[in-house]
C-alpha cells in the first residue's frame, strides 16, 4: 500500500514536453492563421501564450499592444469576439495538420514513463489542444509506444489552463489524492501556473520546451556557452512562475521524485509549493 507522502501520479503535457521537440506545431499554426487575416505575427509572439486553450491563446495574442495595433491597421477597427471565432476556425485545421507533421516523441519519454510505471506511478496527460488535434497526438504517441493512463484536453473542462480543472480531472480519473501525491510536468509558464493552482508539485522541462523554442536539431547545434545561457533564461522564467523544480529533460524526473520523497519521508518538505 502506498505511503501518504508517495508520489503516485505524474501529469505530463504534450507538445514540447512529451511530443514535438520545441513545440513547433502550435506556433506555426497561429502564425499562418493571423497572416491569412492580414496581420503578421512572429513565431515568438505566437509562442507567448502557449499552454492556454487555443481560443484563449488567440485572445491573449490580440490583447498584446503591438498585435492589436497591427489588427487595427489591417481592419480599421478593434478586434471582436467574432474575429476570435474566425481565427479559431482558421487555426483548427492548421493545428490538426501541424500536429500530424510534428508528432515525433521527444527522446527519453518512453524510458521515463516505463521507470515511473515500474514504481507504481500512474501517468496522465493534459493539453491545450482541442479534441481533433489531441486525437492526432494520442494516436501518434500510441504508435511510438506511449499511452498515458488518462488523457484530457482543454475542450473537456469548463476552463483551460491556468485553471487546474484538467489536473483535478486526472486525479479523479486515476483515483490519486491528495495534491502532494501528484507532479505536473510541462514546458510553458502556463503549465507551471496550472500546477501551482492545483496545489500539486509543479516541474518545468527546459530543453524541448516552447520556452526554448528550438527544434531538436537546432538545440543539438548550440555551442555549450549558448546552450547554458538559453537554459538559464528558461530556468529563470519557470522559477519566477513558482516551479518547484526545473529539469533539462524528462530523464531527470525519476531522480527528482526520489529526492522529494526522501525529503518528505524525513519530515522536511511535506507538500507541494513549500520550497
Amino acid at each position: 500500500m502506498p505511503r501518504p507522502r508517495d508520489i503516485r501520479l505524474v501529469v505530463l503535457d504534450w507538445a514540447g514536453t512529451t511530443i514535438d521537440f520545441g513545440c513547433l506545431a502550435p506556433a506555426g499554426a497561429f502564425v499562418a492563421a493571423f497572416a491569412e487575416a492580414g496581420v503578421p505575427v512572429s513565431v515568438a509572439e505566437a509562442r507567448g501564450p502557449m499552454g492556454l486553450h487555443k481560443k484563449d491563446h488567440i485572445r491573449a495574442m490580440l490583447r498584446e499592444p503591438d498585435i492589436g495595433e497591427r489588427w487595427r491597421a489591417a481592419h480599421s477597427r478593434d478586434w471582436t469576439e467574432a474575429d476570435v471565432e474566425r481565427l479559431y476556425q482558421a487555426v483548427t485545421p492548421k493545428q490538426v495538420e501541424a500536429a500530424r507533421q510534428h508528432s515525433k516523441l521527444i527522446p527519453g519519454v518512453v524510458e521515463c514513463v516505463a521507470e515511473l510505471r515500474r514504481r507504481g506511478i500512474k501517468i496522465a496527460a493534459t493539453t491545450g489542444y482541442f479534441r481533433a488535434a489531441a486525437e492526432v497526438v494520442y494516436a501518434a504517441a500510441r504508435d511510438q509506444g506511449y499511452t498515458p493512463d488518462f488523457a484530457i484536453c482543454a475542450d473537456e473542462v469548463p476552463q483551460g489552463r491556468p485553471a487546474p480543472w484538467m489536473i483535478f480531472r486526472a486525479m479523479e480519473a486515476t483515483g490519486v489524492y491528495p495534491p502532494a501525491a501528484v507532479v505536473k510536468v510541462g514546458d510553458t509558464v502556463i503549465d507551471i501556473e496550472d500546477g501551482r493552482n492545483a496545489g500539486v508539485w509543479s516541474v518545468g522541462v527546459i530543453d524541448s520546451s516552447n520556452e526554448m523554442g528550438l527544434s531538436e536539431a537546432e538545440f543539438a547545434a548550440l555551442l555549450p556557452d549558448d546552450r547554458d545561457c538559453r537554459r538559464a533564461e528558461v530556468r529563470s522564467r519557470f522559477t519566477a512562475a513558482g516551479a518547484d523544480a526545473v529539469i533539462h529533460t524528462l530523464a531527470e524526473l525519476p531522480a527528482w521524485i526520489d529526492i522529494i520523497q526522501t525529503r518528505q519521508q524525513a519530515g522536511g518538505q511535506t507538500h507541494a509549493g513549500t520550497g
